[in-house]
C-alpha cells in the first residue's frame, strides 16, 4: 500500500492511498474515507441517544451494553426502540445514494428522487389507496396497513421513476431533460395527491397526511429488512461501478471515449437510484430533502469532484435519524414527523444551491 498525492499538488482533500493487493489495485481517498469513519461514529451516538430517549429513559452507555447482549434493558432497546432507529438509518443511507447517483448521472446539484417525482409518485398511490379503503399506514387496516401499504408506495415509486425516464427518453437520456421532465412530473403528482386528498372521508385523510409527510412511529423490524435488503443488493453493485459512474461525469463524448456504453450505463445508474428511493419511500412515506442534501453535504465534507458515494450513505443516515431525534425531543410532548423536520432544514439548503447555481451561470 502506497501513498501519494493524486496530480501534481494535490490538496488535502485529494490526497489517496493507492491500495493493492494481488491482481486488484484501487485508490483510496484519505479525507473522503475519514468521513465515512467520522459519520459512522456520529451515526452510532445519535442512534444511542435515540433508543435513550422515551417513557422510561436510558443512557448512552446502557443502551450500547443492550446492544451488546446486557439484559437489563434488551427487550426495550432491541425490539421497541432498535427498529426505528435502524429504519431511519437504512432510508437515509438509502436516499443519500440515490441522490448521488442522480447528482452524478444528471451533472446538476438540484436532482434528487425528490425533484424527479419519485416519491410524490409513490404518495399518490398512498393516498388513492387511503381514499378507496380508508386506511393507511400506521392506522386501522390490519394487513392492508402493515404489507399493502409498503408495496404500493414501492409499486408507485417505481412506475413514476418508470415514467419520467421514458418522458425525457428522446434518442438517449439527457441529463438536464431528465431534471425538468421530472420537476414538471412532481408538480402534476402533487397536485393529484391534493386533489385525492379533498375526496376521501376526513379521518382517513389525517392518516395519509402522517404518512406522505414521512414518518418514523411505529416502525418494526418488518420496515427493517426491505431496506436493509435492497441496500445489501444494491450498494456493491453501486460501488463496482463508481468508476463508470465518475466517467459519466465527463460528459458523454469523453465517456465514449473511455468505451463506455453511456445511454446503458446511465440508465441503469438511474434505476437503481429509483429502486432505493422507492424502497425508502415504502418504509418511512417521502423523507423530504435528504436525498437533495445529503451528497452535497458529503461532497464539501470530502473535497471530492463529485459526490462521494459511501460519504452519501453515510451522511443521509446520519441526517435522518438526527432529524428523527429533533423531531421527537426539540418540542417537548409534540411528536413531528421526521418529514416535517428534514423539509425545514432542508429549505433553505436549496435556496442555497439555487442562489450558487445562479451565480455559477452569471460568471
Amino acid at each position: 500500500m502506497t501513498g501519494r498525492p493524486v496530480g501534481k499538488a494535490a490538496p488535502a482533500g485529494r490526497v489517496a492511498l493507492t491500495v493493492r493487493a494481488a491482481r486488484v489495485s484501487f485508490r483510496l481517498r484519505v479525507r473522503a474515507a475519514l468521513v465515512v469513519a467520522g459519520g459512522l461514529a456520529v451515526l452510532a451516538l445519535l442512534m444511542a441517544l435515540s433508543m435513550g430517549r422515551g417513557d422510561f429513559p436510558i443512557g448512552v452507555g446502557a443502551v450500547f451494553r443492550a446492544v451488546l447482549g446486557d439484559p437489563e434493558n434488551h427487550y426495550v432497546v432491541m425490539e421497541l426502540r432498535l427498529p426505528r432507529a435502524l429504519t431511519g438509518a437504512l432510508v437515509g443511507a438509502a436516499l443519500g445514494l440515490a441522490g448521488a447517483l442522480t447528482q452524478t448521472v444528471s451533472r446538476n446539484a438540484l436532482a434528487s428522487p425528490d425533484t424527479l417525482g419519485i416519491s410524490q409518485g409513490a404518495s399518490v398511490v398512498i393516498v388513492a389507496l387511503t381514499v378507496a379503503t380508508g386506511s393507511a399506514a400506521g392506522g386501522a387496516g390490519g394487513t392492508l396497513a402493515s404489507v399493502g401499504i409498503p408495496v404500493a408506495a414501492l409499486a408507485g415509486g417505481l412506475v413514476s421513476g418508470l415514467a419520467v425516464y421514458l418522458l425525457a427518453w428522446r434518442h438517449g437520456l439527457d441529463g438536464f431533460r431528465l431534471v425538468l421532465v421530472g420537476i414538471g412530473f412532481a408538480g402534476v403528482a402533487a397536485n393529484v395527491k391534493w386533489w385525492l386528498l379533498t375526496l376521501g372521508d376526513v379521518n382517513d385523510a389525517g392518516r395519509a397526511m402522517a404518512w406522505i409527510t414521512g414518518s418514523l412511529n411505529a416502525r418494526g423490524w418488518e420496515h427493517v429488512r426491505p431496506v436493509a435488503l435492497a441496500l445489501a443488493v444494491l450498494v456493491p453493485l453501486v460501488l463496482v461501478g463508481a468508476f463508470t459512474l465518475g466517467a459519466l461525469r465527463l460528459g458523454d463524448e469523453p465517456a465514449r471515449g473511455l468505451g463506455l456504453r453511456v445511454d446503458r450505463d446511465r440508465s441503469l445508474f438511474v434505476l437503481a437510484a429509483v429502486a432505493l428511493a422507492s424502497v425508502a419511500t415504502a418504509a418511512a412515506g417521502p423523507v423530504e430533502f435528504v436525498a437533495l442534501a445529503a451528497p452535497q453535504i458529503a461532497l464539501r465534507l470530502a473535497g471530492t469532484g463529485q459526490p462521494p458515494l459511501a460519504g452519501s450513505l453515510v451522511t443521509g443516515a446520519v441526517l435522518t435519524v438526527g432529524a428523527d431525534l429533533v423531531a421527537r425531543t426539540a418540542f417537548g410532548g409534540v411528536e413531528l414527523p421526521v418529514g416535517v423536520v428534514t423539509a425545514v432544514l432542508g429549505a433553505p439548503f436549496l435556496l442555497y444551491l439555487l442562489v450558487r447555481s445562479r451565480r455559477k451561470v452569471t460568471t
